[in-house]
């Protein structure tokens, strides 16, 4: 559902992601860890059209995002760390608004659904700029919802979430994989990625240093043991590159 091929984007003579491939099937939960400047939201603009890829191949449902964006992006929402939402439309502006650029008739059902999974049907008549930051952040993941993207991508998404938003959030991101969603996250909390994710990926310095599903990260340790964490494999392969792996 989701396809990287080759990915490398740079700015002048910096390389900020160099020969980046992975693949996110349509049921998977891909985290995405890796230090500050790793390459993890540089990869993620990128497949959402937001930044050109300067050499590879990306595709989502089957589009590609350079030579097809329009289609790639019929299929893709993105949620971004910081919502970007039009301060002066209320909640439900927002979601006509969402509605009417990806051509939806019937959208008042699932808008109303939505609203009411995230607590936010008494806002709905409440202009943006009066809304917390976790309001926002729900809008956001409410309008990214509302047109049954194919492919989901998250970049640090319980900033500013309370304990109840964080626990929906899980939900319907667990919920929209069951129905065959793709779904990346980036996150620093490595809890919510061990609790969430299917599958890992670990940048650092714009390049992959492992992906699979965690599982397969702690075999791959020659000290893994049973209570091996997902903090404890995040430090060998960020802060010991040369660490000796077992054959796959």
């Amino acid at each position: 559902m989701i396809r990287v091929e080759g990915y490398e984007k740079s700015y002048g003579n910096t390389i900020a992601v160099r020969g980046l491939t992975f693949d996110v099937a349509a049921g998977s939960v891909l985290g995405i860890v890796g230090p500050n400047g790793a390459g993890k939201t540089t990869t993620m603009r990128a497949l959402a059209g937001i930044i050109h890829p300067s050499a590879g191949r990306l595709m989502v449902a089957g589009h590609d995002v350079v030579a097809d964006p329009m289609a790639a992006k019929k299929e893709l929402a993105f949620i971004p760390d910081e919502p970007q939402l039009f301060d002066v439309l209320t909640v439900w502006e927002h979601l006509e608004f969402t509605a009417s650029v990806y051509r939806m008739n019937d959208f008042r059902e699932e808008a109303e659904r939505l609203l009411e999974q995230f607590e936010l049907t008494e806002k709905r008549n409440t202009i943006a700029q009066e809304l917390s930051r976790g309001m926002r952040q729900k809008v956001a993941i409410c309008c990214g919802y509302l047109h049954q993207p194919k492919a989901i991508i998250f970049d640090e998404p319980l900033t500013g979430l309370d304990p109840r938003g964080i626990r929906t959030l899980k939900t319907s991101i667990r919920e929209r994989a069951a129905n065959g969603a793709a779904i990346m996250v980036s996150s620093h909390l490595l809890d919510l990625i061990d609790d969430l994710c299917s599958h890992l990926l670990i940048l650092h310095r714009g390049e992959s240093l492992f992906q699979g599903t965690i599982a397969e990260a702690k075999s791959r340790l020659e000290s893994a043991g049973d209570n091996t964490s997902l903090e404890d494999i995040f430090f060998e392969f960020t802060e010991r590159r040369s660490v000796t792996i077992t054959p796959p």
